[in-house]
């Protein structure tokens, strides 16, 4: 008898993406506690190796659960339009919730690096107020968490819906030989 882990899949990429989300938001606090000098429009800080050690962790969790829900949940390609618009509405689900995963990734990891980066111990950055990339980085994975679990749960249906075709075939098939 085959084991269903789906839901403790799902559950553990939704974890992975909140803490990934609530170290994000830690790191900007931690930012925010160093030194700040404001000169005119510029402002200058120092870097913060607390920040830079959660933005860290942060990325690292935020690749590992998009990591673990593409492999685990599988390839779902459409190659057309008409590939799509007569695809099971799992399938349709799956291709969007996958795009949508992506962009938010992109847009998470890049948030997050940028605000890491900005913590390295050999930088202290002055410049026109860039705050807030790690804050709006750590609800992206918030976001993240949305859209990649239902793409986990649609990719995994899609197989299963192609698996009950495929065997439902198989008889059909072996009868007219």
């Amino acid at each position: 008898m085959a084991k269903n882990y789906g839901f403790l899949i799902c559950i553990l990429v939704m974890v992975m993406d909140i803490v990934a989300g609530i170290l994000g938001i830690q790191a900007e606090i931690a930012q925010n506690k160093e030194k700040h000098m404001k000169v005119w429009i510029f402002d200058c800080r120092y870097p913060s190796y607390q920040a830079f050690r959660l933005g860290l962790a942060a990325v690292i969790l935020l690749a590992l659960a998009h990591t673990i829900a593409n492999l685990l949940g599988g390839c779902i390609c459409v190659r057309s339009k008409e590939q799509y618009r007569s695809a099971t509405a799992n399938r349709q689900l799956a291709v969007a919730f996958l795009i949508f995963s992506w962009i938010v990734l992109a847009v998470a990891f890049s948030m997050l690096i940028i605000g890491t980066l900005a913590n390295s111990r050999s930088r202290q950055s002055c410049g026109i107020l860039n705050h807030r990339f790690l804050v709006i980085g750590g609800i992206l994975c918030f976001i993240h968490g949305l859209f990649t679990v239902p793409y986990y749960v649609s990719a995994t249906a899609t197989r299963r819906e192609e698996k009950r075709q495929q065997d439902n075939l198989a008889p059909a098939a072996a009868r007219h030989a």
